[in-house]
């Protein structure tokens, strides 16, 4: 038996050189495996790698499980703020909201279990003219009702309310109709207003506009008078990606003028060239925007083809005054209607219907660059009637 340990160390012994600097062991201790001690590093780190990785592999599958938290912090996922947008129409009712508490609101606590009579009639003339609807649509409206009360025998409040979105419908539908700029090319459009309007931010939102209807546009930075209008416009040009003509200085009237010959040198579809804003009651520079007028004409015989004036909802009947006084000045054929959204006078629509009817070719409601669009008279209408409409649908529900 000792024998046979004598023999395997006799036979291990060769298989281990020790190297040179390595003491050398005692003469009675061969076998002691702690000799092996001065193998070469690539000797020792090979084995000790398979060894590791047999070992080590279990920590990172214990780590790699751990990664289902992030996936219990990710529900807050970013889907409910990029929830679909809101379609015309919705933003349409949000942003007449203001106008409908005044107006709709007004006529829901009016209509609210009452019978019809002249007692009725006369807190609802009240409440149209506070919406700013004005004297004379108002009169109208009133007149058209009470007529309607006695001859078709209106009875329930739904019956009246209906009526009277009919008839708000039937004064301001002549107002729509729609830009056609297909005619020219380009089609110059001269843009006017006073300042704080809302002129040149209107600009912006129509140059998108007819780039989805897929034509192309350009600017003309005709405001030299506010300091701050030329970069405002430039601002806008490049979100668009819209060329503007601008200079640093010097006569609005050149400006638009050199931008309606590199407008046919381009092949541009639009022209929309902004102007300075101005106060009617300054008759030396409305005489301005008059030359300015002249102006596009020598450059463009036929032009300008639109001349908008563009209106803030929020002066309410001042706007009547605005109308008269630009359309003496440049002749306005169509206006645009801005900022609905913060203001409770939007029944000024139908005041302008009454006695400066203009055809409306734009409607804001909002900040956004789609929140311009084209103004449709029924659907301004059933945004302005939208509450009181469900519970009219309700109580012919019930009544059925």
């Amino acid at each position: 038996m000792f024998g046979f340990f004598k023999k395997s160390g006799k036979s291990e012994k060769p298989a281990v050189k020790p190297s040179a600097d390595a003491p050398s062991a005692p003469p009675g201790i061969e076998s002691v495996p702690p000799a092996p001690a001065p193998l070469a590093d690539e000797e020792r780190v090979v084995p000790a790698i398979p060894e590791q990785e047999a070992a080590e592999p279990a920590p990172p599958k214990a780590a790699e499980a751990v990664p289902p938290v992030p996936a219990a912090v990710a529900p807050p996922e970013v889907e409910p703020a990029a929830a679909p947008k809101r379609s015309w129409s919705e933003r349409l009712k949000a942003g007449l909201a203001r106008t409908r508490q005044q107006f709709g609101g007004g006529l829901a606590s009016l209509f609210g279990r009452r019978k019809i009579d002249e007692d009725l009639l006369e807190e609802l003339e009240s409440t149209l003219l506070m919406a700013d609807c004005g004297v004379d649509a108002t009169q109208h409206l009133i007149d058209d009702l009470r007529l309607r009360w006695k001859r078709d025998k209106l009875e329930t409040a739904d019956q009246l309310q209906q009526a009277l979105a009919d008839g708000l419908h039937k004064i301001i539908a002549p107002l729509e109709q729609p830009l056609d700029v297909s005619g020219h090319k380009p089609y110059i459009i001269m843009i006017a207003g006073v300042n704080g309007s809302g002129k040149t931010t209107s600009i912006g939102k129509l140059a998108k506009y007819f780039q989805l209807q897929g034509k192309s546009v350009l600017l003309a930075a005709g405001d030299t008078f506010r300091a701050a209008a030329r970069e405002q416009l430039m601002t806008w040009g490049q979100r668009n990606n819209v060329t503007v003509i601008a200079q640093d200085g010097g006569d609005a009237a050149a400006v638009i003028f050199d931008a309606i010959n590199a407008a046919r040198a381009r092949g541009i579809d639009i022209v929309l060239a902004d102007t300075a804003g101005r106060l009617p009651t300054q008759l030396h520079l409305m005489e301005e925007i008059a030359k300015v007028r002249r102006v596009v004409t020598k450059a463009d015989p036929t032009g300008p083809h639109e001349v908008v004036l563009v209106l803030d909802a929020n002066i309410g009947q001042n706007a009547l005054a605005q109308v008269k006084a630009f359309d003496a000045a440049i002749g306005v054929t169509g206006l645009v209607v801005t900022k609905l959204d913060g203001t409770a006078k939007g029944g000024v629509i139908a005041a302008i219907a009454r006695q400066c009817p203009k055809p409306l070719r734009f409607i804001g409601v909002g900040e956004g660059i789609d929140d311009l669009q084209p103004f449709k008279s029924r659907e301004f209408v059933d945004a302005l009637f939208e509450p009181l409409a469900g519970s009219n649908a309700a109580t012919r529900g019930d009544r059925e």
